[in-house]
């Protein structure tokens, strides 16, 4: 009896869960991931010779293909200029931690395939792990690159210069989209090992410790100590705040 009732607390008792993402990291990551698809959709469609037939993007937006990917391109654009103007510290923050490289992590990336199957996976250091910073250099890298030729594809009409501009946009765009498609298999959580990852970016951008744990044990440790360092106001009970 006594048994089964620790059981049941066990099971009724909330796991334990710590916030990976801020919610305008998550806004942030929402705007660009939204845009990337727009602009995805948009330019396959106009890839594959289908810029006289609207899509069915063009249409509820009411304007031709060639606009609206121009418009979202801006749009992107704006985000990523807002994101280092805003958050500066933060944008700095991730690049120093997608370009690090401390010893081990060639050990990690070796086993890595294995882990995501068993998801025993290899400590590292960082805030991302190995394979997550490559990812972050072709995303990101991939996605300046896009906007950069897309800005010029704008302005430059015609000539060599527009030729090349538009075949980097292509050659990229094949990049960006298979690695889109790599973290969207990981973060949905498919993957034996990257279960529970989806919540680091969605409802509240809270995932239980045990996954942090996992994934990314050093920064878990790191928020751990902030968290003692600094722990939360404690809040009055009701009837005893404010003097009242």
């Amino acid at each position: 009896m006594a048994t089964e009732n620790r059981r049941h607390l066990r099971r009724s008792r909330p796991a334990e869960t710590v916030e990976r993402n801020r919610r305008d990291t998550r806004w942030l990551h929402a705007g660009i991931f939204t845009c990337t698809l727009v602009l995805l959709f948009t330019g396959g469609w106009l890839l594959f010779g289908q810029e006289g037939k609207p899509s069915i993007l063009a249409i509820v937006a009411h304007a031709s293909d060639v606009v609206l990917h121009k418009i979202v391109g801006w749009i992107l654009a704006g985000l990523g200029v807002l994101a280092v103007v805003v958050w500066r510290h933060r944008v700095a923050h991730f690049l120093r931690e997608t370009f690090r490289w401390d010893r081990g992590d060639l050990r990690w990336l070796l086993r890595w395939p294995a882990a995501v199957r068993s998801g025993r996976f290899d400590r590292h250091e960082g805030d991302f792990d190995p394979a997550q910073r490559g990812a972050n250099v072709i995303l990101v890298g991939g996605l300046i690159l896009l906007i950069g030729c897309g800005v010029g594809l704008v302005l430059v009409h015609g000539g060599p210069v527009f030729v090349w501009l538009h075949r980097v946009h292509t050659w990229v765009t094949y990049a960006v989209t298979v690695m889109i498609v790599g973290h969207v298999v990981v973060a949905s959580g498919v993957l034996p090992g990257y279960h529970g990852t989806w919540r680091a970016m969605h409802l509240g951008g809270r995932l239980p410790v045990a996954v942090a744990r996992r994934l990314w044990p050093a920064w878990l440790e790191r928020q751990q100590r902030l968290q003692r360092r600094d722990p939360p106001p404690t809040v009055p009970p009701t009837g005893f705040r404010d003097g009242h």
